[in-house]
């Protein structure tokens, strides 16, 4: 996400540590009509026995366990909206038939990218960067000329993957006034506390 930084330094005895915290993500608009070529997505990193393809219905079950895993279950739950669509907007990437990595797009709202992750343990390979070009050609397919990151994560890595621009006052956009986690009401305040 491209934030507003916020410094803040922590000192104990000699030795300080600083460190600069998010305060405000921003979304990100991304030119459909100049996509690098779709060659760049899935067959990109197929020599290195990394599968990219559209996951099926059925799997369901085993993408939201690794999303939950690994990620949200936030993301996980939005992810799962897309899968009562056909084509279904949802990428996979596959090592050995198990998956590590995932992009979705048309799910949050249209247009929209995301959410997507790779695997820690697999990071550096340039599989985010081959389910994210497979994800925008995606949209591309479904007739939108622009798709939009929201509150967008690595900002440099859009940029320079596929020439995504800032949207700026786009925060809180979308995620303007989420649900909060319920509270149980044993611990909620009564009028006598």
């Amino acid at each position: 996400m491209i934030f507003l930084p916020l410094i803040m330094e922590t000192c104990a005895g000699n030795s300080c540590l600083r460190a600069e915290l998010p305060l405000m993500p921003i979304d990100l608009l991304v030119p459909l009509y100049s996509l690098p070529p779709r060659e760049e997505g899935a067959a990109s990193v197929r020599d290195s026995g990394v599968v990219i393809r559209r996951a099926n219905p059925f799997e369901l079950t085993r993408v939201r366990e690794f999303i939950c895993r690994h990620f949200a279950q936030s993301w996980a739950d939005e992810v799962g909206s897309t899968f009562a669509r056909q084509p279904l907007p949802c990428f996979l990437a596959l090592e050995e038939g198990r998956i590590v990595g995932f992009a979705a797009y048309d799910a949050t709202r249209k247009a929209f990218f995301g959410p997507t992750g790779v695997d820690a343990a697999v990071r550096g390979r340039g599989i985010g960067r081959a389910l994210l070009v497979e994800a925008l050609w995606g949209l591309h397919d479904l007739g939108y000329a622009y798709g939009i990151i929201g509150a967008a994560g690595p900002v440099a890595f859009y940029e320079k993957a596929v020439g995504a621009r800032p949207i700026e006052g786009s925060w809180p956009g979308i995620f303007a006034d989420l649900l909060q986690k319920n509270v149980p009401e044993e611990s909620r305040p009564t009028e006598n506390s």
